[in-house]
């Protein structure tokens, strides 16, 4: 089914919305869009502007990300390439919790863990409570609170910022500091 849907949008084929995202277009079926993202049922079957017009403006997301978000919706996959990079990872989830693709942005949390690392461990944990990514966050967690990590950590800028920012995390991080301590 996967593939039908795919070769759906690949064709164009009963397309009827069309996407504007900078300078390029994109042509989706809504019936397909509103059976995977709630957001989309609701923009257009809901009582939103979108539900009116066939044209779609999306602003603040880059074209291939956005490519790779249908591709995602019409297949369940993520777009045929080598290596998705942590970037494109990261843009991927933010479009997913836009959207409300939680497999989608499961499939990204698995990625980001994947490249986590010493530089990254901290940025990413604000990421991911910033958009709801508890997978993502629990693993940043017990990363950071690792004993191989947390020196650096609490002497980086980024635990400052953390600090101010998200409160409620430094306490999970104390909490698997302890665990680690006992």
């Amino acid at each position: 089914m996967n593939q039908h849907f795919g070769s759906l949008l690949e064709s164009k084929e009963g397309a009827d919305v069309t996407f504007h995202l900078n300078k390029e277009t994109f042509v989706a079926h809504k019936a397909v869009l509103a059976a995977r993202s709630p957001v989309f049922r609701a923009q257009f079957f809901g009582s939103m502007m979108e539900s009116k017009t066939d044209t779609v403006e999306i602003e603040e997301m880059k074209p291939e990300v956005f490519k790779a978000m249908l591709h995602f919706i019409y297949t369940e996959t993520l777009p045929p390439q080598e290596d998705i990079s942590f970037e494109m990872a990261q843009h991927l989830l933010v479009a997913a919790d836009r959207y409300g693709l939680e497999r989608l942005k499961a499939i990204c949390a698995k990625i980001l863990c994947a490249g986590i690392d010493a530089k990254t461990a901290v940025t990413t944990l604000a990421f991911a409570v910033r958009h709801s990514c508890p997978q993502l966050k629990a693993f940043c967690v017990n990363f950071v609170a690792s004993r191989e990590m947390l020196e650096s950590f609490m002497a980086s800028n980024e635990f400052e910022h953390l600090v101010s920012s998200y409160p409620s995390v430094l306490k999970e991080i104390l909490e698997k500091v302890k665990k680690v301590i006992v």
